[in-house]
């Protein structure tokens, strides 16, 4: 389910990945035609293409969050939804566990993100730091959402009509 605050980012991030995905497949079919057309390519082209796609893969997943649409335990949501403790007391264990996860793997990106502060790519010579960020950037987001659901005690909605998934 879309909250407020996440429907006026819905757009923007919508078009940065549809930029992202845009210049990706831009990129690669240049470089095909180039390679098996001409017998020669464009070596930044693979690159390129890493970095956007693993930018977009982010950019998506913290846009997806707030509007329900990570993978979810609809069943044993589903059955909780008869006894409201029980499905607060999972709600806060959920957010919890969201917050810690997307904290680890945020404090993860950040020590890739140092070490790779000092070395460029080959072709590009961009700092390899570029490649993990998104992920510190995206799970960092995450957390806060999560932390923020957590503390004005937000019900769980999944936004999901499956019983299990």
């Amino acid at each position: 389910m879309s909250t407020p605050s996440s429907g006026r980012w819905q757009r923007p991030v919508h078009l940065l990945m549809a930029a992202c995905l845009a210049v990706m497949a831009l990129a690669v079919f240049i470089n095909v035609v180039l390679r098996y057309g001409f017998g020669s390519g464009i070596a930044a082209s693979e690159e390129l293409s890493r970095l956007l796609f693993v930018w977009m893969v982010f950019i998506g997943a913290a846009a997806a969050y707030p509007t329900g649409e990570h993978m979810a335990f609809t069943g044993l949501v589903a059955m909780l939804r008869q006894r409201p403790l029980a499905l607060r007391a999972a709600t806060v264990l959920i957010r919890l566990l969201v917050i810690l996860g997307a904290s680890l793997v945020a404090w993860g990106a950040w020590q890739q993100v140092v070490v790779g502060m000092d070395s460029h790519s080959v072709v590009l010579a961009y700092p390899t730091a570029l490649l993990p960020l998104p992920a510190l950037l995206s799970c960092g987001a995450i957390a806060l959402m999560a932390l923020a659901e957590l503390l004005r005690g937000t019900p769980l909605q999944l936004g999901h009509t499956a019983e299990v998934e």
